[in-house]
């Protein structure tokens, strides 16, 4: 039988960059086949190539045995695949019926053909999805599976999943991995692509490993460990969060009294949060997205004013501080979203590392900015944090999400910060980055950083922090000692049933 996809000698050149060289792979039919490398490995070129989004220079695909040209993501459904993108594209304030159907309503109308399909897909795959649910109240699982529904739904046997895993908790990424079993029960391809390695030795039939733009092997899965995996993209072992003793003070960086946040039309988003986190401690905050923990984040970093309570950076009140303040007063801040929040993509690396503290020395000589200072700090940084990078002269948008993460870091805590505001740091980059960023977050809290850590990375959160809370709801439970919490039990007190 025919492999469901082939791929042979793939090769694309950017300007001064070789993103995929000679890549070459099959996917059996009915498999759940995963790829894996580091950020930068040229993993998302090929399934931009393979989804049509992109052109290779060489090579070829095909499907079924018959040779393709993918020349846009319309050629690559008209083929039968269908890719889920890490970040959803659903839109809140339509129904699910309305969001599916959304640019094809030549298959099934919009009506009830297009109602009688969804339910015949979401049974038949017990993906559980009701084509008149509101996806604005949908949690994180849900919506997920609302994504894989809309590939299915436009005739989809090939399904490229770009880290499904990486904004759910363990109990769905159990139910996942469910429903890509029963995908591949009824003949379905699986193309996932992740950084968790156990998840993937789970889950997949066979594993693509990718490094430096070209195929290293690929591996069953019955016969390699994670540490092997790891071994083979980048080179060393799988990199471990865990923290040595203790070095948490008495004194206190941050702390937050009876906060609280209302959305102008009334509907309660915070209610009651007290926290201090002391100098040398990480405290970890867990939840599944859309409890208030990116409010929260805003509220600190000034993004939001607060309906109540008060915030102190140490013993001054912060409350009704700009964000520039709170920056220049030293708090460091990693957000959830590098794109909207962190970087200016079509700006050099230079510009970028400059962010957040234009008025500080190196980067201004009295009301002016001082390139040469700027450009060389920036230089440091990249050798400092090992950014990948042919000059501090690209764009950002040229680097791999890891690099990007890595100059983000390297900026943070290049100005001396007493706090750190960390969300979701390694989310999407690599075991080698990842191994990197957990390093320098390590050394901070050694230095006496105070670090607020939000992750729906369970283990990354035990690991690293000195004590975890949950947020549910806009509220904070009580206080988990990491050295005895398990995934398990954070999950269930995320989803409220405990």
């Amino acid at each position: 039988m025919a492999p469901a996809v082939e791929l042979r000698g793939i090769t694309k050149r950017y300007p001064g960059v070789v993103a995929n060289n000679n890549v070459t792979f099959s996917v059996r039919r009915g498999t759940v086949h995963a790829i894996v490398g580091e950020n930068g490995a040229g993993k998302s070129t090929l399934m931009k190539i393979l989804y049509g989004v992109q052109r290779a220079d060489e090579g070829t695909i095909s499907v079924d045995g018959q040779p393709v040209l993918l020349h846009s993501p319309s050629d690559a459904i008209a083929v039968g695949i269908g890719m889920v993108f890490q970040h959803f594209m659903l839109a809140d304030n339509l129904t699910v019926l309305e969001n599916v159907a959304l640019g094809a309503e030549k298959l099934h109308g919009i009506g009830d053909r297009a109602r009688a399909e969804i339910e015949r897909i979401s049974g038949e795959y017990h993906l559980d999805v009701h084509p008149d649910d509101l996806v604005a109240d949908l949690g994180v699982g849900k919506r997920q599976r609302v994504e894989i529904l809309k590939v299915l739904y436009r005739g989809a046997k090939i399904l490229i999943l770009d880290e499904p895993t990486a904004v759910l908790v363990p109990q769905e990424v159990d139910e996942l991995f469910d429903n890509l079993r029963e995908l591949k029960s009824e003949g379905l391809t699986v193309i996932f692509i992740s950084h968790k390695l156990d998840e993937v030795l789970s889950v997949a039939d066979s594993i693509t490993v990718i490094r430096r733009g070209t195929t290293v092997a690929t591996v069953d899965p019955t016969s390699v460990t994670s540490r092997q995996l790891a071994e083979l993209m980048v080179g060393s072992e799988l990199p471990s969060p865990s923290t040595e003793e203790s070095t948490v003070t008495d004194r206190p960086v941050l702390t937050i009294t009876d906060l609280a946040l209302v959305s102008p039309d009334g509907h309660g988003i915070l209610r009651d949060i007290n926290l201090t986190i002391h100098a040398g401690e990480v405290l970890g905050v867990a939840g599944v997205e859309g409890n208030g923990q990116a409010e929260l984040v805003e509220a600190i970093m000034g993004m939001r004013d607060p309906s109540s309570g008060r915030i102190w950076l140490e013993d001054v009140d912060i409350s009704d501080w700009h964000t520039r303040e709170i920056r220049e007063a030293g708090v460091g801040f990693i957000p959830e979203d590098r794109h909207r929040h962190a970087l200016l993509l079509d700006a050099p690396l230079w510009e970028n590392a400059m962010l957040g503290h234009q008025t500080q020395k190196p980067n201004v000589r009295g009301l002016w900015v001082n390139a040469s200072g700027a450009k060389a700090d920036t230089e440091r940084i990249v050798a400092a944090y090992d950014v990948r990078t042919p000059s501090i002269n690209v764009t950002a948008h040229s680097l791999s999400g890891g690099n990007q993460q890595k100059l983000i870091i390297g900026r943070e805590m290049s100005h001396a910060p007493r706090l750190l505001v960390a969300a979701h740091p390694t989310r999407g980059v690599d075991v080698g980055a990842q191994s990197a960023i957990w390093g320098h977050i390590k050394e901070a809290r050694r230095a006496g950083l105070g670090v607020l850590l939000i992750s729906a990375d369970l283990d990354e959160l035990i690991g690293l922090s000195d004590t975890i809370r949950v947020i549910l709801r806009g509220q904070l439970s009580g206080e988990f000692d990491p050295d005895v919490v398990t995934a398990e039990d954070l999950g269930s007190a995320m989803t409220g049933a405990v």
